[in-house]
């Protein structure tokens, strides 16, 4: 009874599995599998930014924007500018590195959970750009906000039998990837968060925790004026050199 059960279980998972809803990836990352596999195929040097989950929601071929646009694309949220530079392990820029770049609105949904009348998908807080000659980047997005994974599945189920949130602390979706460097595939995280100690996909790391500074209503770093509370992140990402060229 017990096999079969579990056997029911995965089945389930595999129904309510499609192109937009990875509901294996998410059990992966509920039972810390993902996390396991992602320390031990990314052991990197010390001075090097730390990988973390993939999650279920990147998009390949996401839109694509320059240095300094709006990739939240309307999604609901208080404003956030982010800058940071991309440096190898020498301390030198990292020019035309591609950063794919996601996260959630501040309801808690990817872009991809939120469909128009004819099942399209708008792309909201998700874009690509690319470093400027001195590994430089800039744009303008929303405030990353702690979120529930989905849990109105068998994962949701499994979760709450044995006691546990299905929460996620604050974070910003990075991947990014440079010609002679391992590809990097990260978060950022939000300091202060309360999930931050139990985040239900066990994905969180020390060094992947900064503060977005909170700025009061005035004229933001575009010269935009703003009557709400708007927010900047600054954070730099140090790629490790790929052990067989490009």
């Amino acid at each position: 009874s017990e096999w079969f059960q579990a056997i029911s279980f995965l089945t389930e998972v595999g129904h309510i599995t499609d192109d937009k809803r990875q509901e294996f990836i998410l059990l992966s990352d509920t039972l810390g599998l993902s996390m396991l596999v992602t320390s031990q195929n990314n052991r990197k040097p010390s001075n090097c930014t730390e990988a973390t989950v993939f999650g279920p929601f990147f998009v390949a071929g996401a839109p694509v924007y320059e240095n300094g646009d709006d990739i939240s694309n309307g999604a609901s949220g208080a404003p956030c500018y982010v800058k940071g530079q991309v440096r190898g392990a020498d301390g030198a820029g990292i020019s035309n590195a591609w950063l794919d770049v996601w996260q959630s609105d501040e309801d808690g949904f990817y872009d991809v959970q939120r469909k128009d009348a004819d099942g399209k998908v708008d792309h909201r807080g998700r874009g690509r750009l690319k470093t400027d000659a001195e590994g430089y980047f800039n744009f303008r997005s929303i405030l990353a906000e702690a979120y529930p994974i989905p849990h109105d599945g068998p994962v949701g189920r499994m979760l709450a039998a044995t006691g546990r949130h299905p929460w996620r602390p604050a974070h910003l979706h990075f991947m990014i990837q440079a010609p002679g460097y391992e590809t990097l595939i990260t978060h950022v995280f939000r300091d202060g968060d309360q999930y931050l100690d139990s985040d239900v996909v066990f994905g969180v790391r020390s060094t992947l925790i900064t503060d977005w500074v909170r700025h009061e209503p005035g004229t933001a770093p575009d010269g935009r004026e703003f009557s709400v509370p708007w927010y900047t992140l600054d954070y730099d990402f140090v790629l490790n050199p790929s052990e067989t060229p490009a």
